[in-house]
């Protein structure tokens, strides 16, 4: 099997010092350019509203509040590393966190209906998978299918109605529990991101991903089982997805049809400013963190300043524009990168009575 090459356009360390600071600094600008960003945010916040914004109360606040956002934009990340894209991250977290609640009304222990309710969120990940890899169905086209799908079947199971019920203190605790200070969702999020990282940066699966989100054609040639990893991938990402409707269940201790569908534009927007950012040019687990960080700090920024309720969906909404619109210019890059490396690399491999 030939070697996979890394295809983004973050800089080498062999190339970065071939070159003098200034360019140096123009040269990483791209890469670390939305952290930069964030920082001035913060700091920018920090300055403007120096009673409300730089306190325990605000991080705890921010954490609590978009620690599931996070935990759908890693779920939307994991299918977009192989080119794909899984919309029931925002229509699944609908079904699974009434589920989680339902399953308890029925007698079950909370330990039990959670398994389940991953095992759902994982079967419906595979269901993706089959009609993405088998049937042959664009991936916007499935997801949104089977995402409508679920969303009806959790209209279908409420009635329209509330689902109310006193669960269990354990239940509440995944959600509501403090761990040095901090809510433990903001830890859940640290433990998933840096799992996904090790596994697609340090792990032949998380190669073999990339190499199918870069050129499907070209991984299966060098061996990849495709439909295997990209099913894979879905299954990851559905389950992930339960996971969250499960925290979302525990946080606000009732379940409703009409909670959830929120999720689904800042999730994608933060899976879409990954792509931005640290490695640019293809998603990435912490440029997935940074983009969730960016959009809780504007958003709780601005809220702070007396921003009215629209401003949240503007903000994702203009920013999922802008960060499409960065995303596929890297893309574009990156593919005449490629393309000009292979016109070289092939120049310089001809004969030089060829090259006469």
């Amino acid at each position: 099997m030939n070697s996979i090459k890394a295809t983004a356009l973050e800089p080498t360390s062999d190339e970065l010092q071939s070159l003098p600071p200034s360019a140096r600094v123009v040269r990483l600008a791209p890469v670390y350019g939305l952290v930069i960003l964030t920082v001035l945010l913060i700091a920018l916040f920090t300055v403007l509203l120096p009673d409300t914004f730089p306190t325990l109360l605000n991080l705890r606040s921010i954490i609590s509040d978009k620690a599931i956002i996070a935990i759908l934009s890693l779920a939307a990340t994991i299918p977009m590393v192989t080119g794909k894209i899984d919309l029931t991250v925002g229509y699944g977290i609908v079904l699974w966190h009434i589920l989680a609640i339902s399953l308890q009304t029925l007698g079950l222990p909370w330990p039990i209906a959670c398994l389940l309710v991953l095992a759902l969120g994982a079967f419906s990940g595979l269901l993706n998978g089959l009609l993405v890899e088998v049937a042959r169905i664009d991936s916007f086209i499935a997801t949104l299918g089977t995402g409508t799908v679920l969303y009806a079947l959790a209209l279908w199971h409420t009635g329209g109605r509330q689902m109310v019920a006193m669960l269990p203190d354990g239940f509440y605790a995944l959600n509501s529990t403090f761990l040095f200070g901090l809510p433990i969702t903001g830890y859940y999020v640290l433990a998933i991101a840096i799992a996904l990282w090790l596994i697609l940066e340090y792990l032949p699966i998380g190669r073999y991903m990339y190499a199918i989100g870069a050129n499907p054609a070209a991984a299966a040639l060098n061996g990849i089982p495709v439909p295997r990893y990209v099913m894979a991938a879905f299954i990851a990402s559905g389950t992930l997805t339960a996971l969250a409707g499960i925290l979302l269940a525990s946080k606000l201790r009732i379940g409703q049809a009409s909670v959830g569908l929120e999720y689904l534009l800042p999730a994608l927007v933060g899976a879409f400013l990954g792509s931005t950012t640290i490695k640019p040019g293809r998603v990435n687990v912490w440029g997935t963190l940074i983009g969730v960080t960016i959009l809780a700090v504007g958003i709780s920024g601005i809220q702070q300043f007396g921003g009215s309720f629209w401003v949240e969906p503007l903000f994702n909404g203009v920013t999922l524009l802008v960060a499409i619109g960065i995303a596929g210019y890297a893309q574009r890059k990156r593919g005449f990168v490629i393309k000009t490396t292979n016109t070289i690399e092939a120049d310089d491999n001809q004969p030089r009575s060829e090259k006469a």
